[in-house]
């Protein structure tokens, strides 16, 4: 049985079902309990209960409080803030089951929004997430749909380490067919959004929509894309990838944060590492721009991959009889 709800209200969904099964679940950050009133009224404030406006306490706090055997998931609201947050994550979090010698879990899941569509700012929307792929310990999930923010968000919290947990601001209210009651969607592995023979395009969140448009406009010419939905950053899933990209032997990897360094980065050197016979033209990368998020509605939209610009960058990789 499914239901339609919103990425927002999947991942409250999740939230509830995983502290009804397990107690040591809790959530804590800013406007937790003000926005989430439901969950304040069914589990009360030591479940559920907002703090004040410091991150690195919030991250610091949960990082104990998972060493001492709870499961804490925390909300720092945009994705910059997480700045403020860095050495509770990335040097605490991250690397003490590793110092441990696997004797101490850290099951932590880090909530944050993050992307283009609201012109909130720079310093409000950064897309930061191959920041934390850098960070050994860590996992890092980007979810498109609906029933994967309410599958993936339960995997993350069973997950006995932390897990970063990116939510794009404009898809939390995009609605979606979602499963009811149990539904789980492990962690590492990716979903063929759309099968395809002759180029596969590779994202995550929000431009995964705006694959599959492209996808939808090549097919009008004939062109059959692939679209290979990420879901989760680390553990990437190469498998998936690898396969694609040795069937169709085109690829182009598509995502809102900036190119250097960034995921696209990756997925491009694990094609031409392990699959490059296979290619049949270079890979190709569609990012945003290297530059500060602008407040200008329509500055910021120019800097998001759109369909058109995906679709004619798979056209450049094909022959000309294939495009003509």
């Amino acid at each position: 049985m499914t239901s339609t709800l919103t990425a927002n209200d999947a991942i409250e969904q999740a939230l509830a079902e995983e502290m009804r099964r397990d107690e040591r679940v809790l959530i804590f950050g800013e406007g937790v309990a003000t926005k989430r009133r439901a969950l304040l009224a069914e589990f009360g404030p030591d479940r559920v209960r907002n703090t004040p406006l410091a991150e690195g306490i919030i991250a610091g706090t949960a990082a104990g409080a998972a060493a001492m055997g709870l499961r804490p998931v925390i909300d720092l609201l945009f994705a910059p803030f997480l700045t403020l947050a860095m050495d509770a994550i990335v040097n605490s979090a991250g690397k003490l089951r590793y110092l441990s010698g696997g004797q101490f879990e850290f099951p932590l899941v880090v909530m944050t929004t993050t992307g283009a569509g609201w012109a909130v700012g720079a310093q409000h929307n950064h897309n930061l997430e191959a920041m934390f792929v850098h960070a050994p310990g860590l996992k890092v999930v980007m979810p498109h749909g609906a029933a994967d923010h309410k599958g993936l968000l339960k995997a993350a919290i069973r997950d006995p380490n932390p897990v970063m947990f990116f939510t794009d601001l404009a898809l939390g209210f995009t609605p979606g067919e979602v499963p009811a009651g149990e539904h789980l969607v492990p962690l590492g592995q990716a979903a063929v959004a759309r099968r395809g023979d002759d180029v596969t395009l590779v994202s995550y969140a929000k431009t995964v929509g705006a694959c599959l448009q492209a996808a939808e406009q090549l097919e009008a010419q004939g062109v059959s894309a692939e679209v290979i939905d990420l879901r989760t950053l680390k553990p990437l899933d190469e498998a998936s990838l690898l396969r694609s990209v040795r069937r169709t032997g085109r690829l182009v990897v598509v995502h809102e944060a900036a190119a250097p360094c960034g995921v696209g980065a990756e997925v491009a050197a694990i094609a031409g590492e392990k699959a490059f016979a296979a290619l049949r033209a270079p890979v190709r990368r569609l990012t945003g721009p290297d530059a500060p998020a602008p407040a200008s509605w329509v500055l910021e939209q120019a800097g998001v991959p759109s369909a058109d610009a995906i679709a004619e960058a798979v056209r450049a990789l094909l022959p000309v009889a294939a495009t003509a």
